[in-house]
């Protein structure tokens, strides 16, 4: 409770904290002219954790169901996996990070600079920008980037939009440099990093791990480049168990920006989990985790059935005589409380993408050893993330293992694959990672009316208000990127 109140005093600072240019005779003296940098990293992480607005409209509604992780009848607000067109919700993600995290970390990174802070705490405030832009990059392509977020300091109100290419050369420059600047111990943010508490080697790691993400990301586009920062993150050492995982933190207070969003969302929302991954977790362990039945949460897991994506209420109607979706799964209420953490990364992921460098020849190690491992990291991260009562049986990680090999000759769709189910509820991240690889295969829909020639959406929309706002700047990326629709593919999706 107290965080919480703490969070509404520090949001009402951060909102009305004066401007540095102000006149000495507009500074209320009874009060600070500059909020405590560590608290403003502490909101900065909840904005990155993302509110219910975004992250209902985007991450869930869009790329949860058009990755066939989410399956809903709905086709008024669920509209994703039926390839239907709402801009306020494919723009969703791009007006909420600019309007909130983007501003805040730039402010921040001025004010390390004015207050000759420590090398350490710049660079966990660049590492956590270049979360921010990259996921922002991979939803959308070009982007504001190099002039984002200087409106109250330079009052650019009309940044240009930076290629995709050479915001991915910048971010990856930047964790490089970041990830050196770290050392151990704790940093100036002390407690009020709650990701993690302040711990630089938590950071280091963090940082060459989302640099090993993103190597992999442009491998199809320019692979000499993404093995050379694929060495260089595996070198300067990447997460080597569940406990580094890259999460935030959330509170069953009153407060919603304390809140999960995913919380938020199911308490009013109910939709299925699709028959592609329930059927893909046949003899998985992690079915009776990510999924409950919704009429009888006790049911056998036998008894679990996904929905189909791309039907509406009629269709379902017609083709199986059932009103509603009660009967199938739904995600597991153990998964959406909300004090459920948010994802950012996972060891698991880095161990199948160290399994995918591997294969690619990158680097040294057997290719089985971290599949093997990653399978291994994703079963048992549940515990870790939501305690006891999602345990995974080391015997049943085994028996898994032992029926579900790998096998060299499928390796990159066994890796894809399990890389698509270890992300589940980090739907970002799984939308980008199946653009680039193509695995596991989906089967489009083609429901009346989609605006994709029943094709998957290869990227979000940008804001309306661009075109009016930022008019010369959103007709520079129209032409360099292509037309704001779902089907242009952005730099690095060439698969």
């Amino acid at each position: 409770m107290r965080k919480s109140i703490y969070m509404v005093l520090l949001l009402a600072l951060i909102l009305g904290a004066c401007d540095s240019d102000f006149e000495e005779m507009n500074v209320d003296p009874t009060k600070p002219e500059q909020v405590d940098i560590a608290n403003k990293l502490t909101i900065t992480q909840l904005y990155t954790s993302g509110s219910r607005y975004e992250v209902w409209r985007n991450m869930l509604i869009y790329n949860a169901t058009m990755v066939q992780h989410l399956a809903s009848t709905d086709t008024d607000l669920w509209v994703g996996d039926k390839y239907l067109r709402n801009d306020g919700y494919a723009s969703s993600q791009i007006d909420r990070d600019y309007a909130n995290a983007v501003k805040t970390i730039e402010d921040m990174l001025l004010q390390v600079e004015q207050e000759g802070q420590p090398a350490e705490m710049e660079a966990i405030v660049r590492i956590l920008r270049v979360f921010v832009f990259h996921r922002l990059t991979d939803l959308y392509g070009d982007i504001p980037y190099s002039e984002a977020g200087q409106a109250i300091i330079s009052n650019n109100l009309a940044p240009k939009y930076d290629k995709q290419e050479d915001i991915y050369a910048d971010m990856l420059n930047e964790l490089e440099v970041s990830a050196a600047a770290l050392g151990s111990g704790m940093s100036g943010f002390g407690s009020a990093d709650i990701m993690f508490n302040g711990d630089q080697t938590k950071w280091k790691k963090f940082a060459n791990s989302l640099m090993l993400r993103l190597a992999l990301r442009i491998s199809n586009v320019d692979p000499a480049g993404a093995e050379q920062w694929a060495v260089k993150a595996i070198n300067g050492g990447v997460m080597t168990s569940n406990e580094d995982i890259a999460l935030i933190n959330m509170q069953t207070g009153p407060v919603e920006l304390n809140q999960s969003a995913f919380g938020q969302v199911f308490l009013v929302d109910d939709v299925s989990l699709s028959t592609t991954l329930v059927d893909a977790l046949s003899g998985d362990p992690r079915l009776p985790i990510l999924g409950a039945r919704a009429s009888d949460e006790s049911s056998a897991i036998a008894d679990l059935q996904g929905f189909p994506n791309g039907l509406d209420a009629t269709m379902l109607a017609n083709s199986t005589g059932e009103e509603d979706m009660l009967n199938y799964a739904h995600p597991n209420r153990m998964l959406v409380g909300l004090d459920a953490p948010t994802v950012l990364q996972t060891y698991a992921e880095v161990e199948l993408l160290l399994a995918e460098a591997a294969l690619k020849g990158w680097v040294s190690g057997s290719v089985e050893q971290h599949y093997n491992a990653g399978v291994t990291a994703a079963m048992k991260m549940y515990e870790t993330l939501y305690g006891s009562a999602a345990a995974v049986a080391d015997a049943d990680v085994a028996t898994f293992l032992a029926n579900n090999p790998y096998n060299a000759a499928n390796g990159m769709e066994q890796i894809s694959t399990q890389h698509w189910l270890a992300t589940f509820f980090n739907e970002y991240e799984t939308y980008s990672n199946w653009r680039r690889t193509g695995y596991p295969v989906l089967t489009p829909v083609n429901y009346p009316g989609n605006v994709t020639n029943g094709t998957i959406p290869r990227r979000m929309t940008y804001s309306t208000s661009e075109q009016s706002n930022n008019v010369a700047n959103y007709n520079d990326a129209i032409a360099s990127q292509g037309a704001d629709v779902m089907t242009t593919r952005i730099w690095w999706d060439v698969n």
